[in-house]
């Protein structure tokens, strides 16, 4: 008995051995593309495609804002209002803490 199962064990070692010698002598597959760069070439193609402006004079004016809008602390201010407003409706007119009663 313990002859047959040398044997197999014996077996067994080499067959692994075997298998492990032909995989070392197998090609490594080849080295996927890196994907970092195939989207620098892909960035570089979307740029070259872009046509740059011929001059300066053929660019889109720049829109000035409109002096019908209200300037930015004016629109931050009125926010802050209804802010303010909304609380005191859902307090029922009560002054936040802190706050002083006018």
């Amino acid at each position: 008995m313990r002859r047959s199962l040398a044997w197999l064990g014996l077996t067994v070692g080499a067959l692994a051995f075997w298998r492990w010698r032909l995989q070392r002598r197998k090609p490594a597959p080849p080295a996927a593309e890196d994907p970092a760069e195939e989207l620098k070439r892909k960035l570089a193609e979307s740029r070259s495609a872009e046509s740059p402006p011929a001059s300066e004079a053929e660019e889109a004016p720049v829109d000035e804002p409109d002096q019908a809008e209200p300037s930015l602390d004016n629109r931050r201010r009125a926010v802050h209002d209804q802010a303010r407003q909304t609380i005191d409706e859902m307090l029922g007119g009560e002054n936040l803490p802190g706050e002083e009663s006018v």
